[in-house]
């Protein structure tokens, strides 16, 4: 391999075809003139190719299809001439230099010679070395496409990051993410997960139908079904908050809900019951009372509401062994949208309410199909306060469209797995954290299973990785009429 011209911060490399690199793989750059090594990493392949090797190409296959003979050939032109023919060129996006103490450094005010330096494929071990990637708790995520090399991130890496796990359906984004909740638990972490299609209550359970190692740390949560508080539990700013965001309930009528809520407190008689029978004895406006009475019927039919103040979800309960981690897995299958977004909005105001309080460690939330129920009313300060709150979350969506640019701007860490699409890739490629080039033409030709992870995971610079086996069960297949 050969530099060959350099525009900007990209560089093309002749290659020939025995030359045994593909798209991501990275390459080191010695100048041996300069004593200076240079990292590119490899973002598209071409054909060498020019109007007079294409004409020499045309015209040795007119006359190989219009002639049966053997041509002499003693000096072996046509063998070079094939050669010439399959030579490639790699497009490459200078990712930094490595200094005199073997680290990388963002020195690129030099370009290597042409004529003294030597090319060779960088491994994903010597890359670790360079960028000084360490850490205490391990995540193994699978393998490199190139060397077929063990690649693990760190789950310090993901304390206190925005994540983003996208890529077009069945592309593996979940598979992704049962790893990474799997491993982070078994670090003793704690993880809530909003689960849309019942597929995340498969980690404790192993592929034999045993229990898995993490049987004792997975709860399952349904509307009706151990998800369900008491109205004190809740409290006055996340009975009104899912009022207001999910509900959109009036101003007016919020006026007399806090009135009916302290009456109903200084009272100490805040049960579900009691909040019902206080809205239709309110001496209020009857337009306002309807309002209340509606948003009452939609609380008590969500069966989110226990009578007795007693009973009812604690995840405080939940998280109190601080030395083993566990997962709540918010099963929202089988409720309608309307009381999906309650779910959301109550669990996530109850959360904040704890984590300000100290009650209980911060959280890892992963919210599987954000795009069905993100709405900014209630993430928005999750994600520019989450740092402070404890929550550090985790988005897992095929429409990437859905979430907004703000989001993507403060995302941490992003996994990106197959698309096609332009409109899709033009969205990511706008606010990724790599370059247009890298996102458009890496992730249009990942196979399945294979994501590119960009971000403090990697310390800033794409790898191209072949996701590992879960190692339980999946749950989530597509679900078929004809079956082989």
């Amino acid at each position: 391999m050969k530099v060959l011209t350099k525009n900007s911060n990209e560089l093309v490399i002749l290659a020939m075809k025995g030359d045994a690199v593909s798209k991501g793989d990275y390459l080191l750059i010695e100048d041996g003139k300069l004593n200076r090594k240079m990292i590119v990493q490899i973002y598209d392949e071409e054909y060498l190719s020019s109007q007079s090797l294409i004409e020499d190409i045309v015209r040795d296959e007119v006359i190989t299809a219009s002639s049966t003979e053997n041509l002499h050939d003693p000096l072996n032109i046509a063998n070079l001439s094939r050669m010439i023919r399959d030579a490639r060129l790699f497009r490459t996006k200078i990712r930094g230099t490595i200094d005199a103490s073997g680290k990388i450094s963002s020195d690129v005010t030099w370009i290597p010679s042409r004529v003294y330096s030597k090319l060779r494929r960088l491994s994903i071990a010597e890359l670790n070395e360079s960028l000084g990637r360490t850490g205490i708790f391990p995540i193994k995520l699978g393998r490199t496409r190139g060397d077929n090399e063990d690649f693990e991130i760190y789950a310090e890496d993901l304390d206190g990051k925005l994540n983003i796990v996208t890529g077009k359906k069945e592309s593996g984004k979940s598979h992704l993410s049962k790893i990474l909740i799997k491993t982070l638990v078994q670090h003793g972490a704690f993880v809530i997960v909003f689960d849309l299609n019942d597929e995340y209550g498969g980690i404790a359970t192993n592929y034999d139908g045993s229990p898995s190692s993490l049987a004792n740390q997975v709860k399952i949560l349904q509307s009706g079904k151990g998800l369900s508080f008491s109205l004190a539990y809740c409290g006055k700013a996340a009975i009104s908050n899912v009022l207001k965001n999910a509900l959109d309930t009036p101003a007016a009528s919020m006026r007399e809900f806090f009135r009916i809520w302290d009456w109903l407190e200084n009272r100490d008689n805040l049960e579900i019951e009691a909040f019902g029978n206080a809205i239709n004895t309110w001496n209020i406006n009857e337009l306002v009372r309807d309002a209340l009475v509606s948003r009452f019927h939609v609380l008590q039919a969500s069966r989110l509401f226990l009578q007795n103040r007693a009973d009812g979800l604690k995840f405080e309960n939940i998280f109190s062994n601080k030395n083993k981690g566990a997962v709540i897995v918010v099963s929202m299958a089988k409720i309608i949208p309307l009381v999906r977004r309650m779910v959301v909005e109550l669990v996530l105001n109850k959360l904040v309410d704890l984590l300000e309080k100290e009650i209980i460690p911060p959280i890892f939330l992963f919210a599987e199909e954000a795009h069905l129920y993100i709405r900014e009313t209630y993430w928005e300060d999750i994600i520019t306060r989450m740092r402070h709150f404890g929550i550090y979350p985790t988005f897992i969506t095929n429409q990437p469209d859905a979430i907004g640019d703000g989001i993507y701007r403060q995302a941490d860490n992003i996994f990106l797995f197959n698309f096609t699409n332009d409109v899709d890739l033009d969205k990511i490629s706008k606010v990724s954290l790599a370059d247009n080039d890298t996102v458009r033409s890496i992730v249009k030709t990942l196979p399945h299973r294979c994501c590119l992870a960009i971000g403090k995971v990697v310390c800033d610079l794409p790898i191209v990785l072949e996701i590992a086996s879960l190692g339980m069960l999946a749950l989530g297949e597509t679900k078929k009429f004809f079956k082989t």
